[in-house]
């Protein structure tokens, strides 16, 4: 009843007042939307004997009539009185005057006005994106190993140093195409006191270059025709020995293979590389030093061999923890008369942000040269180091 009486009350009170201004907000609608209060006047002039109380302002009569018809009905909806709301404050008395909004007008502008800067540009420069990835590590590390004359188990005492450096640079224009290249250049020299021939010789001796140019087929394949080429530094020698068994470009291989090409990289980052299978591929052997030719498996005065055969190739580096990373290569070749497999192993464990420490295992299979009489065509390679390293 509450609502009905003052939505009532304030729908003719509105519609009496609607040819007043718009420009005018009239004071005297408050107490229709102030909670309920008893006000005196609203008894007063209902009770009043006096014909002037009532008629002199409609708007003013119109809310009066509808607050009486709540004290009336509903008293149980009156919060509070007129005496007790002037305990806590006075009340405005100015609230039955219309209050006019002053308005100043202003010159009138015509047409929108826009700032604009005084200098503007003509030129836009667009910078090309950077689809090259350049990265690299290296490191020179040392072993010292000291044997007394009178070890029980005998050996002998040497010293060793190894430098590795590695380089690649990348393209991805992610656009199905890439191009991967690796350059590893690795050197090593060893000195042993029995060696009466050698002062130094190399213990390790690596030039290799691998590049390969994809074309995406699915998410991780592509299709890629790879090259490897590599062959070593210097001459390789052994211990009281005046023979070379290896020398720049004696070997030198020159491998074309064509096929496919799945990137690995899981999603915490730990495993990641690239295996490449090659169906198609062709292996070209030049060996400068003629008396090598054989321990290469080259006929007798002959400089090269072209071989035809399948390659498998993978690059995989395994992040074991925070300190310790396992890289892993594998190489295998067969022209279905001969095998060729390698497999490098370099477990490396990082002391500091320049320091580390290297366990390299090599297990390589060749049936081209001489069978040996203990391992056969099974080569062997170990070696372990600590020195400086740096990665950018």
């Amino acid at each position: 009843m509450r609502k009905v009486a003052l939505l009532f009350a304030a729908f003719w009170v509105l519609s009496a007042s609607a040819a007043q201004p718009k420009d005018t907000l009239d004071g005297r609608y408050f107490r229709l939307f102030a909670p309920v209060t008893f006000y005196h006047n609203v008894a007063n002039k209902s009770l009043s004997i006096q014909p002037d109380s009532a008629g002199q302002d409609p708007v003013a009569d119109a809310i009066d009539e509808a607050l009486l018809h709540i004290y009336l009905n509903r008293p149980d909806l009156v919060n509070t009185t007129e005496s007790e709301l002037q305990k806590t404050g006075n009340i405005r008395k100015d609230v039955d005057q219309p209050i006019k909004n002053q308005v100043k007008l202003v010159e009138k502008v015509e047409s929108p006005v826009i700032d604009t800067p005084d200098d503007v540009p003509t030129t836009i420069l667009v910078q090309k994106p950077d689809f090259w990835t350049k990265k690299g590590d290296g490191y020179l590390q040392f072993m010292q190993n000291y044997v007394s004359g009178n070890w029980y188990k005998g050996g002998e005492s040497n010293y060793s140093m190894v430098g590795s450096l590695t380089l690649e640079a990348n393209y991805d224009n992610r656009n199905k195409w890439k191009w991967d290249n690796k350059l590893e250049m690795k050197l090593g020299f060893l000195r042993s006191r029995t060696d009466s021939i050698h002062k130094f010789k190399s213990n390790e001796d690596l030039i290799r270059l691998t590049s390969k140019v994809g074309l995406q087929a699915a998410k991780n394949w592509y299709y890629t025709l790879q090259v490897l080429a590599y062959s070593q530094f210097t001459q390789g020698l052994k211990s009281n020995d005046r023979n070379v068994y290896s020398d720049f470009m004696s070997p030198f291989n020159l491998n074309f293979g064509l096929g496919m090409d799945y990137k690995l990289a899981t999603k915490d980052k730990k495993w990641s590389g690239t295996v490449n299978l090659s169906p198609l591929a062709i292996n070209y052997r030049y060996v400068d030093r003629l008396s090598l030719a054989t321990d290469n498996g080259l006929k007798e005065g002959k400089h090269s061999l072209v071989d035809f055969g399948s390659q498998l190739t993978a690059d995989v580096s395994w992040k074991i923890n925070d300190v310790i990373t396992w890289k892993s290569r594998l190489y295998a070749f067969t022209s279905y008369k001969r095998t060729e497999i390698e497999w490098e192993n370099t477990f490396a464990l990082r002391v500091s942000k320049y320091i580390s420490a290297n366990l390299f295992l090599f297990p390589r299979f060749d049936d081209t040269g001489k069978k040996d009489d203990d391992l056969g065509y099974l080569q062997f390679k170990e070696y372990s180091s600590v020195g400086f390293s740096y990665a950018f």
